[in-house]
């Protein structure tokens, strides 16, 4: 999953492609260079980060969504908005990306579950003006856990197909860095809620716990862009362990990383190496 951020703030290249151009371009780009699908979204949530209105997401989100779908992009929209991803649904988006997982907008399970759509069900304690004061954790993977079963019921319960339920522990939204380790070498169980196993999303790239992992001799975090050969290797990490898709800003190595990942998990089931061509 390639990511486009149509905002001028977020935390990794906000601004870049902010204009709609630009951004329907990148989206074209991260095709071309291997993205299975692209994920536009029209509001920023880096910590600290303040909302913009409905009106301004689909301002920005609006031209980019429907030129990618009409180029023939699988195409989804983040959103935490009933109204904006309606918008993009009608113009032909396959899946909504919730980080919220149906938490800010109540509308929104009833959306996805009407419109029969994929739905990313995202681990979410608050907005991220505050999000790290809500970071605590006694067992971060047992309650992370208990609380992604809470909200897949809560959308089953209004017609969300579990067959069509993606989960996402949602790394450093309401975590700190230490929290992010524990939450990746879990992913199976995880993804293991009420007996049945949902396909996981994975999105660590650029993420500040990685910038920290890295970081100078003085103890300056690495730079965002400067993390993407770290955001390849848990690609491959977590494909490697079963990760449905990653999220990345920088398609090429980590599309390279989940090919890797998937010669070795054949490899592992056959017992033999992959078939040669």
């Amino acid at each position: 999953m390639g990511v486009v951020n149509v905002t001028p703030d977020s935390f990794s290249d906000g601004g870049q492609w902010f204009g709609a151009e630009a951004a329907i371009k990148h989206g074209l780009d991260l095709v071309a260079q291997g993205a299975d699908i692209v994920d536009v979204g029209g509001e920023s949530t880096r910590p600290g980060a303040q909302r913009v209105s409905a009106e301004e997401e689909l301002r920005r989100i609006g031209p980019v969504v429907t030129e990618l779908v009409r180029a023939g992009v699988p195409t989804s929209i983040d959103t935490m908005r009933a109204p904006v991803a309606e918008f993009a649904l009608k113009a032909g988006a396959q899946l909504v990306n919730d980080v919220s997982g149906g938490l800010a907008d109540p509308d929104m399970p009833r959306l996805v579950a009407a419109a029969g759509v994929s739905y990313v069900v995202v681990h979410w304690r608050g907005h991220s003006h505050d999000m790290y004061s809500r970071a605590v954790y006694t067992d971060v993977v047992a309650e992370v856990r208990a609380e992604l079963a809470r909200r897949v019921d809560a959308v089953v319960a209004v017609g969300v197909d579990p067959g069509r339920i993606v989960i996402d522990p949602g790394l450093g939204f309401g975590k700190r860095p230490e929290h992010n380790w524990p939450i990746l070498t879990s992913l199976a169980e995880i993804g293991r809620l009420g007996g049945r196993a949902f396909p996981v999303l994975i999105g660590a790239s650029r993420k500040r716990f990685l910038g920290l992992l890295l970081a100078g001799p003085d103890g300056t975090p690495r730079p965002f862009d400067g993390c993407d050969e770290a955001t390849v290797a848990i690609s491959a990490l977590a494909a490697t362990a079963g990760a449905w898709c990653v999220r990345v800003h920088q398609v090429p190595g980590n599309a390279d990383a989940v090919r890797v990942a998937a010669a070795w998990r054949d490899a592992t089931v056959a017992g033999s190496g992959p078939t040669r061509t």
